[in-house]
């Protein structure tokens, strides 16, 4: 509002005044320089290196990890091959030892056996009053038999 005494010159100037007022505020005003230009284009390139760099070293952290994890798959089957090894041959020496024990029980009856002939044998023809007469064992003779019985077990075996 306007006061009550003022005239139209005044008035006038007043308006000027306001339109100029209005006028300088859509003027460009002056910029503060900066004292060095920012140069945006090579912060974009820092930052894209920082994360290249960064996945570089993601890609050779889990190729590592991967290579590791390769190498310990590769030792736990290395170490599983060997136990199955060690199994299989420990099964072997227990058929083995187990198949000993067998033949030795066998000879040993047969030898028992063999013996309690004999002696049965030894006191039947003593007590019997008749001698028999001893015949003379011939080495060669009981070899050949001896290889005989050898090559027979064999031919029992194949077939």
């Amino acid at each position: 509002m306007q006061p009550k005494n003022s005239t139209f010159a005044e008035r006038q100037a007043l308006a000027a005044a306001a339109k100029k007022a209005l006028l300088e505020k859509f003027k460009p005003k002056p910029m503060v320089q900066a004292e060095a230009p920012i140069d945006h284009e090579a912060e974009r390139r820092e930052r894209i290196e920082a994360i290249r760099a960064q996945r570089e070293a993601e890609r050779v952290e889990r190729q590592r990890a991967r290579e590791e994890a390769e190498a310990k798959a590769e030792a736990e089957r290395i170490a599983a091959e060997a136990a199955a090894e060690q199994a299989r041959i420990d099964a072997e020496l227990s058929v083995d030892a187990l198949k000993r024990a067998e033949r030795k029980a066998r000879k040993k009856e047969v030898k028992e056996a063999a013996k309690a002939k004999k002696e049965t044998r030894s006191s039947s023809s003593s007590s019997g009053g008749g001698q028999r007469e001893e015949r003379a064992v011939d080495p060669f003779e009981e070899h050949r038999r001896y290889i005989q019985s050898l090559e027979r077990g064999r031919e029992r075996r194949r077939a």
